[in-house]
């Protein structure tokens, strides 16, 4: 799993603290900075290049919105989310239009924090492993609620995906750890069948959303995909 490299823009010292915290207490998240000023802020996002950035709206200088449509502008693979007291539409509409992942309003709450940066780091590792996407990708990432509701069952399985082998292939994830994954030649191995058929498998699986592929580097530095529990 690639480690989510963090920015914090908060011109508050101790709620950048806070959420420093909060971050780092996240698997697979890192606080690589943390800014209190939008000039910073811009300087710091050009030298780390962070996947993230927890961005606060109100700054004695200015706004968030500045810094979030200046990375818009150069169209820098960085994501963001908002957190700010503020309770007014038009800041969340002008988000929205901005294009950040989520917006999360002050205080925060310990449990909506954990959740939004987990959904992301997921969102994340979907992606890296894919080169293509399908309709139904789509909608479990933009839309869950509705993708979780047309999930296949299992009496409704598409064709060349048994049941009970299936069973076989998700008992395999059961007792790893979430950042223990497993090769298609790993589960072909354990399953007792062809690296093609433990594809196949695996890649249903992440169809149903039971787990998820990344790619990852080995030491020789040959990619791998594999396969983690979602």
């Amino acid at each position: 799993m690639n480690t989510i490299r963090v920015l914090i823009v908060e011109d508050d010292a101790k709620i950048a603290d806070l959420h420093r915290r909060f971050t780092e207490r996240v698997e697979g998240c890192e606080v690589v900075g943390i800014a209190t000023g939008l000039e910073d802020a811009r300087d710091m996002v050009e030298a780390l290049e962070p996947d993230l950035i927890l961005l606060d709206l109100y700054f004695p200088e200015g706004t968030g919105m500045d810094l979030l449509h200046t990375i818009r502008a150069k169209k820098m693979e960085t994501d963001i989310i908002l957190i700010t007291a503020a309770r007014e539409v038009e800041p969340l509409k002008e988000a929205l239009r901005g294009g950040v992942f989520d917006y999360i309003i002050k205080p925060v709450i310990t449990e909506r924090f954990n959740n939004c940066l987990i959904k992301f780091r997921n969102y994340r590792a979907r992606l890296s492993g894919c080169e293509t996407i399908e309709q139904h990708e789509v909608d479990s990432l933009l839309h869950p609620a509705n993708a979780n509701s047309h999930k296949p069952v299992h009496n409704d399985l598409p064709k060349g995906i048994d049941s009970l082998t299936l069973g076989k292939v998700r008992r395999l994830f059961k007792d790893l750890p979430h950042t223990t994954g497993l090769s298609a030649e790993d589960a072909a191995e354990r399953m007792g069948a062809s690296r093609s058929t433990a594809r196949r498998y695996l890649e249903y699986l992440v169809f149903v959303n039971f787990v998820y592929a990344d790619v990852v580097y080995g030491s020789v530095g040959r990619p791998e995909r594999k396969y983690f529990r979602a």
